[in-house]
């Protein structure tokens, strides 16, 4: 048994009586510890409610705040409302995907970064933008999205012929 599991039974389950009711404040305080639902919580809290995995996937999956696989270490959300899309937002957003290599919705394959968009940020009048984290960037082009997620990104990512982007190990210096 895995510390998540012991985790979920031992602390988690405990906070709880047995009612369905409470199937959503049980995953919500799973989620909370991990910012996901790793797949053996299913298990327990099905069993701890004496409903099948199924009901228990059939929520969580219903609602968008539930994930199941852990957080990237960096979120990037890209603002494609009105302002930012007709300011070339969507050209930032082709750039980050071409370069991290994952479309949105995913996250790169050394948890390192994810993509999502949104409909609004709220910063119509400095777009278009993005938030890394809680990091507002603004007046974006692709090319400063790029050395914006250099920062995040712990490697030094320097224009390459062709205007393509190579990404190195190393400082940014």
């Amino acid at each position: 048994m895995n510390d998540q599991v012991k985790e979920v039974k031992d602390k988690i389950l405990t906070q709880f009586n047995k009612d369905k009711a409470n199937l959503i404040p049980i995953l919500q305080k799973v989620q909370g510890k991990w910012g996901y639902l790793p797949e053996e919580s299913i298990y327990y809290i099905s069993r701890f409610l004496g409903v099948t995995d199924n009901e228990v996937l059939g929520v969580a999956t219903f609602y968008a705040q539930f994930c199941f696989s852990p957080p990237a270490e960096h979120s990037i959300r890209v603002c494609l409302g009105t302002a930012c899309y007709v300011r070339g937002a969507e050209r930032v957003l082709d750039k980050l995907k071409e370069k991290l290599e994952i479309d949105v919705g995913q996250t790169t394959e050394d948890n390192k970064f994810s993509i999502d968009t949104v409909r609004c940020l709220g910063c119509c009048a400095i777009a278009p933008v993005m938030m890394i984290d809680e990091d507002v960037q603004s007046a974006l082009t692709p090319k400063k999205a790029i050395r914006v997620l250099s920062k995040y990104a712990a490697v030094s990512m320097e224009e390459a012929p062709a205007g393509e982007v190579k990404i190195t190990e190393g400082k940014e210096g």
